[in-house]
C-alpha cells in the first residue's frame, strides 16, 4: 500500500499541484500561531508542550483517522494516505521557486534571479557574485528537495509499514515547519518568541531528520559519483553548521562534482539566513572551507535536478521491490 500511496500522491501533485497561496499553508500557520498563543507561557516545560501539541498531536490524529477508515475499507485507507501525502510530500511545493530562478538566469536576468532568491529564502542576495548566487540556489534547492520529498517519504514508509498509516509523513512535515516557523517569527516578524521553544523545535527536528538525511545522502551517492560522494560525505560534512545539512550537501557536491560551501555562510537554515555580509570570490571559496569540484555554473542546476529525480526513482524502485517481496512472502 505504501508504494501506491506515494506513487499516486506524486502523480496527482505533478498534475494538480497546490497553488503558491493555498489553504493548507494558511492552516499550518494559523495552527502554529494558535498553539503558541494558548500553550506557551515562556517556561521551560511549556516549550515541550507546545511542540507536542504542534507536531505530535496532528500525527496521532492522522493515525486515528487512518485506523477508523481502515476498519471499514482498505481502499478508503489508501485514499486517506494519498490525500495526506498530497499535502505533505511533493516537488511542486518548492520547485516553482527553483524554476523561476533558473528561467531568470537562462534569460540573463540576474537581478530578477537575486530578487526571487531573496523572496524565497528571506536573505540578502544583492551583493553575491554569480558563483555564490548559484551555490546558494543549489544548496537551498537540495535541502528543499530533501525536506519536501525524501524526509516525508522515509518517515511515511517506516511508520506505515508498522501500522501507523500517514502519521510519519505528518510528524516530519509538522516538525520541519515548526523548526522554521518559530525562527522566522522571531527574526522577521519581530514578535517575541520563547527562545527555548525555538531551540527545542530545531533540536527535535534535527533528531527526526537524522536518519532521513543520511538516507538522502546515500541515495545521492548511489545515483551519482559514488566514490566522490562518499569521500565528500566523510571529509566535508563538517563544513556546515548543522550536521544533517552538511551530510546532504557534501554528498550531493561529490555526486555532481560541484564546489559547495565556502566562506560566505550558505544561509540554509533560518538562524543562518542573514549571517553573511558579502559573497566570497571564487578564489576565496576554494581557499576557505569548500568541497572540491568545479565552481558552480548554470549547467549544474540541471545536473542537480537530474540527481534528485534519479534518487526518487531509486527509492521508488526499492519500495516497489519491498512491497512485492511482502506480497509474495
Amino acid at each position: 500500500m505504501s508504494f501506491f500511496a506515494v506513487l499516486f500522491a506524486l502523480l496527482i501533485e505533478q498534475l494538480k499541484p497546490l497553488p503558491r497561496r493555498n489553504p493548507v499553508h494558511d492552516a499550518l500557520t494559523s495552527w502554529m500561531r494558535w498553539t503558541g498563543r494558548n500553550f506557551d507561557a515562556g517556561r521551560d516545560h511549556h516549550a515541550l508542550v507546545v511542540w507536542c501539541v504542534t507536531a505530535l498531536a496532528p500525527a496521532l490524529a492522522a493515525w486515528a483517522v487512518y485506523l477508523l477508515i481502515a476498519h471499514f475499507s482498505l481502499l478508503a485507507a489508501l485514499a486517506w494516505n494519498v490525500a495526506v501525502l498530497y499535502v505533505t510530500l511533493g516537488f511542486r511545493q518548492f520547485s516553482h521557486h527553483f524554476t523561476d530562478i533558473r528561467d531568470a538566469l537562462e534569460r540573463g536576468d540576474e537581478a530578477e534571479a537575486r530578487r526571487l532568491l531573496t523572496e524565497w529564502r528571506h536573505l540578502d542576495a544583492s551583493e553575491l557574485p554569480r558563483t555564490e548566487l548559484l551555490r546558494h540556489i543549489i544548496e537551498h534547492s537540495l535541502l528543499a528537495a530533501h525536506r519536501h520529498v525524501f524526509g516525508v517519504f522515509f518517515w511515511f514508509v517506516v511508520l506505515s509499514s508498522i501500522g501507523f498509516g500517514p502519521a510519519g509523513a505528518v510528524l516530519y512535515r509538522m516538525a520541519e515547519f515548526a523548526s522554521r516557523y518559530w525562527a522566522y517569527k522571531n527574526r522577521t516578524v519581530g514578535e517575541p518568541t520563547n527562545e527555548r521553544l525555538m531551540a527545542l523545535s530545531q533540536r527535535l527536528f534535527s533528531i527526526v531528520d537524522h536518519l532521513p538525511a543520511r538516507l538522502t545522502a546515500f541515495g545521492f551517492a548511489v545515483v551519482g559519483n559514488f566514490e566522490e560522494a562518499v569521500s565528500c560525505w566523510r571529509r566535508d560534512a563538517g563544513l556546515w553548521k548543522h550536521p544533517n545539512e552538511g551530510i546532504i550537501l557534501a554528498a550531493a557536491a561529490g555526486a555532481v562534482g560541484v564546489r559547495l560551501g565556502g566562506s560566505a555562510a550558505p544561509g540554509v537554515t533560518p538562524d543562518r539566513s542573514k549571517t553573511f555580509d558579502r559573497g566570497a570570490s571564487a578564489d576565496e571559496m576554494e581557499a576557505e572551507g569548500s568541497t572540491p569540484g568545479v565552481a558552480p555554473v548554470l549547467g549544474h542546476l540541471r545536473s542537480v535536478v537530474g540527481l534528485v529525480w534519479r534518487s526518487v526513482v531509486l527509492w521508488m524502485l526499492l519500495l516497489a521491490l519491498l512491497s512485492l517481496a511482502n506480497v509474495v512472502g
